[in-house]
C-alpha cells in the first residue's frame, strides 16, 4: 500500500489519520504566528457572489493545485481540474504532482508564498497543528455551509459521510477536507467460505467456533501483520467500542484516569488473545510484514485478515483470480453491546487544505467544492477502486467484491461509526499500544498486563505539560 493510504506496515502506513504528524516543525514557523490570517495579511482576490458563483471565485485569476502523487495518482484530481475551469473558462490552473509534500511546501509556507490548495498527504506532509497555531489555514466552514456543486438546497457538509467533518477539526474549526474514506474490518474471500459452507459470524463466540471449523479444514483460521501490531488493534478497539459505547472511546481519548482498564477493552484484549492461545494464528505471523502476511492470506494459507478498506486495491496483481475478497464488521462481544453489530470504524484521509495566505484561496475554496461534486468522487472510485468521501458516489456503479462489501458495511452503520482520535493526538501513546497488543497477540502479556501498561503510558502523556491536550 501507498503512503497515500491511511496509516500502515511502517512510520508511514499511519500517517494520514493516526500517526504523529511530521513534515513542518514548530521551529521552522517560530516567530510567525500571526502572519497567516493576521490583520497585516493583504487582501485575497476575490470576485462577485452569485448563486452560479457562492464563493466569489474570481473568474480569471489563476489556481495553483499541489496534489500528492502516492497511490491514488493524480488524474482524479486532473479530472476535478477539467471541471474547473469548465466553470471558469479564463482562468489557468497550474498542477503540480510531488512526493515529498512537507518538503518541498515547508519554504513557501514560511515565506507565505503557498499554493491555492494543497492535498497535504504521505509520510513528509507538513503539520496540521503547527499550521493551525502559525495562523497558516484558511478556516473551511464557509465552503462547508456552501451549496453543493450538484444541489444547491443542500450544503457541501451534508453531502459527506459521518465522521468527515470531524476529522478535519481542530480547536473547534474546520481546516482540512479529507477525500477518501477508509474503512476496517476482517477480509476474507467469499467463494472459499462458499466452498465449505461456512458464514461469516456476527458475534465472537460464533467467531471462535467458526475457526475450529476453519482448522479442522487444515487452514490457518487468522494471519496479521505481525511487524505491524496496529493492524490487530483495529478489532480490539473496534470490540471495545461496540462494547463499551461511545464514552468508553471518549474517556480513552480524553485520557481519563482507568479508561484503558474498563471491563470491555479487557474483554476485546482477551478476545484477541484467545487466537493465539487456541492456535487459530498462522504459525509465523508474528514475524510477518503487511505484503507478507497478506500475500500468506491471498494464497488461502489463512482465511480472515483484520485490514481497512484499501486491501482490495494494495492486493492487486497479487490476488488469485475468482478470489473475490470482502470485508465483514467485526463482530460483537456479546448481547450487551450499546452498538450494533454493523457498527465499524471509518475515518477519511486524503487530506486537503486552503492556505491562509494564498493568491487565490476562493478559487481553492471551490476546486474543493468541485472535487467534492458527485461526479467527481465518482470518478476518483472508478479509477481507484476506493470509497470516497462523498455520500452516494458510488451508487450505480458497477464495482468490485472488496469495494462493493465495503460500501456496504457503511450503509449499513449508518451513523453507528467508530473513530478513536488519541493517535493522531499523542503519538507516544498509539505506539505503547500497538506495542502492548504486539507482545498480547504472542502471550508474552496477559490482557490484565495489556491494560496496565497501556494506561501507565496514558497517564504519562495525561501528566506531560509539554504535551497539548485535546477533548472530544
Amino acid at each position: 500500500m501507498s503512503s497515500s493510504t491511511p496509516f500502515r506496515h511502517h512510520p508511514s502506513r499511519r500517517t494520514l489519520l493516526r500517526a504523529a504528524a511530521v513534515g513542518l516543525t514548530a521551529p521552522a514557523l517560530a516567530g510567525c504566528v500571526t502572519s497567516g490570517g493576521g490583520k497585516d495579511e493583504p487582501a485575497a482576490a476575490k470576485g462577485e457572489t452569485s448563486a452560479e458563483n457562492p464563493l466569489g471565485v474570481p473568474a480569471s485569476t489563476p489556481l495553483e493545485v499541489v496534489i500528492f502523487d502516492g497511490g491514488y495518482g493524480d488524474e482524479y484530481a486532473t479530472n476535478a481540474e477539467s471541471l474547473y475551469k469548465g466553470r471558469f473558462p479564463g482562468a489557468t490552473v497550474d498542477h503540480k504532482a510531488i512526493q515529498k509534500v512537507g518538503e518541498a511546501l515547508q519554504p513557501r509556507f514560511v515565506a507565505d508564498t503557498p499554493p491555492d490548495v494543497v492535498d497535504n498527504t504521505g509520510a513528509g506532509r507538513l503539520d496540521l497543528a503547527t499550521l493551525v497555531t502559525a495562523g497558516k489555514l484558511t478556516d473551511l466552514t464557509e465552503l462547508l455551509d456552501a451549496p453543493s456543486l450538484d444541489d444547491p438546497g443542500t450544503r457541501v457538509r451534508d453531502t459527506l459521510l459521518p465522521g468527515v467533518v470531524a476529522d478535519g477539526t481542530l480547536d473547534g474549526k474546520v481546516y482540512t477536507l479529507n477525500f477518501t474514506y477508509t474503512v476496517w474490518g476482517l477480509w476474507y474471500s467469499r467463494p472459499l467460505f462458499d466452498r465449505h459452507g461456512w458464514s461469516y459470524p456476527t458475534t465472537w463466540a460464533a467467531m471462535l467456533e467458526l475457526c475450529g471449523e476453519i482448522k479442522k479444514a487444515g487452514i490457518a483460521p487468522w494471519t496479521y501483520q505481525g511487524k505491524y501490531p496496529e493492524y490487530l488493534n483495529d478489532p480490539l478497539l473496534a470490540m471495545a467500542a461496540k462494547a463499551g459505547g461511545p464514552d468508553l472511546v471518549k474517556s480513552v481519548d480524553n485520557l481519563q484516569p482507568g479508561a484503558w482498564k474498563q471491563q470491555p477493552l479487557l474483554d476485546a484484549a482477551t478476545a484477541i488473545s484467545e487466537l493465539a492461545g487456541r492456535g487459530y494464528l498462522l504459525s509465523g505471523s508474528e514475524a510477518l510484514s503487511h505484503t507478507e502476511s497478506q500475500a500468506a492470506w491471498s494464497q488461502g494459507k489463512a482465511a480472515i485478515i483484520p485490514c481497512g478498506s484499501w486491501l482490495e486495491a494494495e492486493q492487486k496483481g497479487v490476488t488469485p483470480a475468482g478470489f473475490d475478497m470482502v470485508m465483514g464488521a467485526v463482530p460483537s462481544l456479546g448481547p450487551a453491546d450499546k452498538l450494533p453489530y454493523g457498527a465499524v470504524q471509518a475515518a477519511s484521509s486524503e487530506s486537503f487544505l486552503v492556505p491562509a495566505r494564498a493568491k487565490n484561496p476562493r478559487g481553492g475554496l471551490e476546486f474543493l467544492r468541485v472535487l467534492f461534486s458527485a461526479a467527481s468522487a465518482r470518478r476518483f472510485a472508478e479509477l481507484n477502486s476506493t470509497l470516497p468521501s462523498v455520500a452516494g458516489a458510488t451508487e450505480g456503479l458497477t464495482v468490485s467484491s472488496g469495494l462493493g462489501s465495503v460500501r456496504a458495511a457503511v450503509q449499513a452503520a449508518g451513523t453507528n461509526t467508530i473513530s478513536y482520535r488519541f493517535r493522531t493526538w499523542y503519538a507516544p501513546l498509539a505506539k505503547a499500544v500497538d506495542d502492548a497488543t504486539g507482545e498480547l497477540a504472542t502471550r508474552r502479556i496477559t490482557p490484565t498486563q495489556w491494560a496496565d501498561r497501556i494506561q501507565k503510558a496514558a497517564d504519562a502523556v495525561a501528566a506531560d505539560s509539554s504535551v497539548t491536550k485535546y477533548t472530544r
